[in-house]
């Protein structure tokens, strides 16, 4: 799973305005269309990046927000560390070229990783299951 690195691609995610909630974490999401890569990818100069940028796109990308609400250094960064495995291992669940930005909620520090397993379980099949009623309500309006 590749990361989103710059704060353009994280402003993207977040006015979208979709997500998708549990107890500690609020996980946002923007589906990046296949014509949109295509013209970011035509539009770029130099034939190398063009060629690294076209395999990095059909990854999907996570982002991670953790506020200083969470806890100092070490427990922001512990809180991150358990996110990225699990997005890692639950990466599966979502669509191709989709954009995650996972917020955690103050409680998350104390939170067992069974838990945040659960919910990232369950945020994930939610992602999944609202961009396939998204793809096919776009199908039957374009019929």
């Amino acid at each position: 799973m590749q990361r989103l690195k710059s704060h353009r691609d994280f402003v993207t995610v977040l006015k979208t305005r979709t997500k998708v909630s549990s107890k500690d974490l609020v996980v946002h999401f923007h589906i990046r269309s296949v014509n949109q890569q295509i013209d970011e990818i035509q539009s770029a100069e130099k034939p190398q990046v063009c060629r690294r940028e076209c395999a990095e796109d059909t990854q999907r990308r996570l982002g991670l927000a953790v506020s200083k609400a969470v806890g100092n250094a070490v427990a922001r960064n512990h809180v991150k560390r358990r996110l990225r495995v699990l997005a890692k291992h639950y990466e599966t669940l979502l669509p191709q070229y989709c954009d995650v930005v996972i917020r955690a909620k103050p409680t998350a520090n104390h939170v067992s990783f069974a838990q945040l397993d659960q919910q990232i379980a369950r945020t994930f099949t939610s992602i999944a299951h609202k961009a396939t009623k998204h793809e096919s309500a776009k199908h039957t309006v374009s019929e």
